[in-house]
């Protein structure tokens, strides 16, 4: 018996299609789905002084952790092999940020120069059009040289900056330390806090997770190496003045994709284009066009195609998106925490484990 009888029900003519019916089920469930997300991202930024330690010491340990069992294997305890591992972090990300600012700053006045010479021509070829063109590029000259004047002189004034900086630096490297150190045990963990195939579910979408991370910072690392070398020679080659400079924007624009390449590559052809005119402008598209095919077609394949499994587009979008929520570090960290988010969808979906819920054989690997 129904709870109610034919003549409390509603007539036909009030109920809803099934085809509506399921179309507001659907709609309820995006909604939800949405607030959710909105909610965790706005926690995420609002708690920004612990996420992003956190994030980037994950990255960190995601890059460093497999110098763990050489270590390990050579004789020396978890915690010894950790904190040599971080000393040589730090050794390591203080050599490339001087490398780095030195070859800016040397060429920061030349790049700065060459940017209005190249305006200036523009809007001579140009007219009305090539006057905004110029003011454009004017405006990020004069916005690097102020950069730098306001970095000299405001010394003072951004030591809160400053201290925030040094604390989350600090916080990550220790985090770095402990995930190297205690992070073969986060599995026995996992497994006492929830128990049975859950458990091994959970433990099978961090290690996904953790894989595309560590795809990622690796591959993209040996990228952008490659990248700015290559570039670097090329305008060495072509007598492009700030050359050194001009190849560590290239290295730090390759970890934003396809924006940071695109931003890098026009800067250089436009300090080609004030020095040497436009054959010049021309043979450094070239070179930077060049490079870039090899990265597109050839490194981006054979060097990430197994653990970044995101198709450009949604690369593109995620660079967007975290670029409005987070500025320029949430471009940094969006196809990362991407490409581990659909790792763990591909977990849930049953893509990669097994049918059983068991971890794929790749990520149970002692690392």
């Amino acid at each position: 018996m129904s709870g109610r009888s034919p003549e409390e029900r509603p007539p036909a003519a009030y109920r809803l299609p099934p085809p509506v019916r399921l179309a507001a089920a659907w709609s309820v469930a995006v909604i939800l789905f949405i607030t959710v997300g909105a909610l965790i991202v706005y926690a995420l930024v609002a708690l920004r002084a612990a996420t992003v330690p956190l994030f980037l010491a994950l990255l960190g340990t995601a890059l460093l952790y497999p110098v763990m069992p050489w270590l390990v294997r050579r004789g020396l305890s978890r915690g010894l092999a950790a904190g040599l591992t971080c000393a040589v972090l730090v050794a390591a990300v203080f050599g490339v940020l001087a490398v780095l600012t030195n070859s800016l700053v040397h060429s920061a006045p030349q790049i700065a120069h060459a940017l209005q010479q190249a305006g200036d021509q523009i809007a001579e070829r140009l007219g009305p059009l090539g006057d905004r063109i110029k003011y454009a590029l004017s405006q990020s000259a004069g916005s690097g040289s102020s950069l730098v004047s306001s970095l000299a002189d405001g010394v003072l004034s951004g030591l809160g900056l400053a201290t925030q900086v040094i604390t989350g630096s600090v916080l990550a490297l220790a985090l770095v330390f402990f995930f190297l150190r205690d992070g073969h045990r986060g599995g026995d963990l996992v497994r006492s806090i929830v128990p049975g195939d859950r458990g091994e579910t959970v433990i099978a979408c961090a290690l996904k997770a953790f894989a595309a991370m560590a795809g990622f910072m690796r591959g993209t690392t040996l990228i952008a190496l490659i990248d700015a070398t290559f570039i670097t020679i090329g305008l060495l080659v072509l007598s492009v003045p700030g050359a050194a400079g001009l190849g560590a924007l290239v290295f730090l624009g390759a970890f934003v994709p396809f924006i940071g390449a695109f931003l890098s590559g026009t800067v250089a052809v436009l300090v080609a284009l004030a020095d040497g005119g436009p054959s010049r402008a021309l043979w450094t598209l070239g070179v930077v066009l060049a490079v870039q095919m090899v990265e597109g077609n050839i490194l981006q394949p054979l060097i990430q195609s197994r653990t970044v499994e995101l198709h450009p587009a949604t690369i593109m979008i995620a660079v967007v998106a975290g670029s409005g929520v987070a500025g320029i570090l949430g471009a940094l960290l969006a196809v990362p925490l991407s490409a581990a988010g659909l790792g763990i969808v591909n977990v849930l979906r049953g893509q990669s484990g097994g049918a059983d819920g068991s971890p794929p054989a790749a990520a149970t690997a002692d690392g």
